[in-house]
């Protein structure tokens, strides 16, 4: 099972964005944000929420819990 960071960066790719893009819409650093993706730092569940509205995607997904739909 893939971890939620391993998906929110996949996600992030599949968009043609890059960690810059992304930080500035969760209004966070690039450094920050490329700590997320590392698993160096936890995200906050209102950033995952955030990218979830964003890439139109359920939390379940991003969480491992069900297939994309």
């Amino acid at each position: 099972m893939k971890q939620y960071y391993e998906i929110l960066r996949e996600l992030r790719e599949d968009h043609d964005l890059s960690q810059a893009q992304v930080a500035k819409l969760l209004g966070t650093t690039q450094q920050v944000y490329s700590r997320y993706e590392k698993a160096e730092n936890e995200m906050p569940i209102r950033h995952i929420v955030t990218l979830c509205r964003f890439y139109h995607v359920s939390v379940d997904y991003v969480l491992g819990l069900n297939d994309r739909d």
